[in-house]
C-alpha cells in the first residue's frame, strides 16, 4: 500500500528547512511514501532574504511524485507582526482545501496513495483540527529539542496541577525569582529565572494541552545527545504521546550571497581553530551600546574573530545593518584589529562553521545552531536572545557541558518587547577566552558528541532506528483507524 502524509511547517524559514530535510528523509528511507509539503505565508513581509526566497522558489519548482510542494499564496501580508497563531488561524481554509483537492485529484486514478496523516509543526498544532475533519491522524515534527518538549509539558503540569505563585512563575516576578524546579527529564533543578519569557507569560499553555493530541512526535535531536530527557518519555510516567529522535535534520548546503567567498577565502587564510565566529541568527541584532561591549572584548582579547555584526530594529523585530560603523565602534578598533578580525553584516553560517579556522561559535542558542555546531565539531558559547533558547543555553552549559557561558542568567526577551541587559566587555572577554581554550573539557566533548551525531544519521544508528519507529507507527495507525471507524480509502 503506498501512503502519503501531508506536512505543515511553521510559516518561517528555520521551521521550513528543517521540514522540508525531514521530508526528504522519509521519502528516501520508504520507498511506499510520499509527502505534501504545504508552504504557508510568512507572518511577516521583511521575515524572508534574498536567500531565503530563492530556497522557497527553489522548491515550488522542485515537486515530484514521491516529494511535492504546495505554496498558499496570500494577496496581501501584513507589514506589522501579528500574533502568530492567530496567523496559523487564518490558513485552516487554504490547508483543508490543499488537502480536499489532494484527495479529490487522487480519487480519480488507480493505486493512488492513502492519506496518512498530518505531520505538523508544534506552532502549527491547530491543524489536528483540519486532520480531524479527514479522519486522519496527527503527528508533531519538533523542530527543537527533547529537553524543551519536556520542559514544556512539566510547565503545564505545573500550571494544572499546583499553586504556581510559590515559584513566582508571572510575567513581572520570574526573572527575579531564586525558585528551582525539580523537571523530571532533566539532572539537576533548573532555575524558574532561566524559564523561556513566553513560559511565565502562559501563551504556550494552550499550544502545549493540544500536544497531547497527536499521535506521535518526531523530535529534531540525538539520542546519544539527550538520553536523559528521552528516557523520561520512554519510561510511561511522561503521559505523553510516543517521542521518536530522528535528528540532527541540518541544511547543510551552502549558501548563496553576494561576497561569501570574500569570508570564507579570508578565513581559509587563518590557522586551525584560530578564529572565534560570533552570530546571532536572523533576528538577532544588537544596540550601539552593546556593539561596543563586544568590540572593546574582542579588541582586549588578542584573539582572531568574524563577528556578523547587526542592529536592533527600531520598530520591526527583523535587524538592520549599521550604516557607519567607525562611528558606533570604539575609536581605532578597526586599526588595532584589521590584521585578525573581519566585521561583517550577513554571514553563510553554515560554510563558516565548516571551515577548520573556525575554534568556537558565539551563539544566541537556536536549535538549528547548536546542532550544525556539533555537526561540525565547533564548541559554543551562549548568547540566548528569545524564545527557547534560555533552555537551550542552560542545556548545553549545564546539563550537557557542551558549551560554556558568558554570564550564567539573561533578562529579556527580543521577541516579547522586553529589554535585555548589556552584557559587559568584561563578561565577553572571558567567556571568548574560555571558548577558545585548546585542550578544554568542553572542546573534547563536543568532538566525541559531533562524531555520535553523525553516526546517529547511518544504518542501524539511533536517529534511523526512530525513524523507522515513527514509519511503523504510522501504519500501525492508519489500520487502527480502519478497524475503529471504517474510514473510507482513497
Amino acid at each position: 500500500m503506498k501512503f502519503e502524509l501531508i506536512f505543515v511547517p511553521a510559516p518561517g524559514i528555520s521551521h521550513l528547512r528543517s521540514s522540508v530535510e525531514m521530508a526528504k528523509l522519509l521519502v528516501d528511507r520508504e520507498p511506499r511514501l510520499s509527502v505534501t509539503v504545504i508552504i504557508l505565508p510568512l507572518t511577516f513581509r521583511g521575515q524572508m532574504g534574498v536567500d531565503d526566497s530563492a530556497y522557497v522558489s527553489a522548491l515550488s519548482a522542485a515537486s515530484n511524485d514521491s516529494l511535492r510542494y504546495v505554496l498558499v499564496e496570500e494577496n496581501q501580508q501584513p507589514t506589522a507582526w501579528p500574533k502568530n497563531q492567530n496567523h496559523i488561524e487564518d490558513q485552516k481554509l487554504n490547508v483543508r482545501l490543499v488537502v480536499a483537492k489532494l484527495m479529490d485529484d487522487y480519487s480519480k486514478v488507480p493505486d493512488s496513495p492513502r492519506i496518512a496523516g498530518f505531520v505538523m509543526d508544534m506552532f502549527c498544532v491547530s491543524m489536528v483540527d483540519v486532520a480531524n475533519e479527514f479522519n486522519v491522524p496527527s503527528y508533531l515534527f519538533y523542530t527543537s529539542n527533547a529537553g524543551n518538549l519536556a520542559l514544556k509539558f512539566h510547565v503545564q503540569t505545573l500550571y494544572d496541577d499546583v499553586d504556581v505563585d510559590k515559584y513566582g512563575l508571572t510575567e513581572t516576578e520570574f526573572e527575579d525569582s531564586e525558585a528551582e524546579l525539580i523537571v523530571p527529564s532533566m539532572t539537576r533543578p533548573y532555575p524558574v529565572k532561566c524559564l523561556p519569557y513566553f513560559f511565565a507569560s502562559k501563551q504556550l499553555l494552550p499550544i502545549i494541552e493540544r500536544f497531547r493530541e497527536v499521535k506521535g512526535i518526531m523530535v529534531n535531536t540525538v539520542y546519544e545527545l539527550e538520553p536523559y530527557a528521552l528516557k523520561f518519555f520512554s519510561s510511561g510516567d511522561s503521559d505523553t504521546p510516543p517521542v521518536y529522535p530522528v535528528g540532527p535534520m541540518l541544511h547543510l548546503k551552502n549558501q548563496v550571497d553576494q561576497k561569501p567567498s570574500e569570508i570564507l577565502d579570508w578565513l581559509d587564510e587563518q590557522p586551525a581553530k584560530s578564529v572565534v565566529f560570533l552570530c546571532f541568527g536572523s533576528m538577532g541584532g544588537f544596540s550601539e551600546e552593546q556593539a561596543r561591549e563586544i568590540a572593546i572584548a574582542l579588541d582586549r582579547s588578542g584573539l582572531r574573530f568574524l563577528w556578523s555584526l547587526r542592529r536592533a530594529s527600531l520598530d520591526t523585530k527583523f535587524p538592520g545593518e549599521f550604516t557607519n560603523l567607525e562611528e558606533i565602534l570604539p575609536e581605532g578598533f578597526f586599526d588595532r584589529t584589521k590584521e585578525r578580525g573581519k566585521v561583517v553584516g550577513w554571514a553563510p553560517q553554515v560554510a563558516v562553521l565548516g571551515k577548520p579556522a573556525i575554534g568556537g561559535f558565539v551563539t544566541h542558542c537556536g536549535w538549528n545552531s547548536m546542532l550544525e555546531s556539533l555537526w561540525f565539531g565547533v564548541p559554543t558559547a551562549a548568547w540566548p536572545l528569545y524564545a527557547e533558547q534560555k533552555f537551550n543555553a542552560f542545556e548545553m552549559v549545564e546539563e550537557l557541558g557542551l558549551a560554556v557561558e558568558i554570564k550564567k542568567h539573561w533578562r529579556g526577551d527580543l521577541l516579547s518587547g522586553v529589554a535585555s541587559d548589556t552584557v559587559t566587555a568584561d563578561d565577553i572577554e572571558k567567556g571568548v577566552k574560555c571558548l577558545m581554550e585548546q585542550d578544554s573539557d568542553v572542546r573534547k566533548r563536543v568532538k566525541e558528541m559531533s562524531e555520535k551525531c553523525h553516526l546517529a544519521l547511518m544504518d542501524g544508528g539511533s536517529s534511523r532506528i526512530g525513524l523507522q519507529k515513527f514509519i511503523e507507527d504510522v501504519m500501525k495507525n492508519i489500520n487502527s483507524i480502519d478497524r475503529g471507524s471504517g474510514a473510507t480509502k482513497i
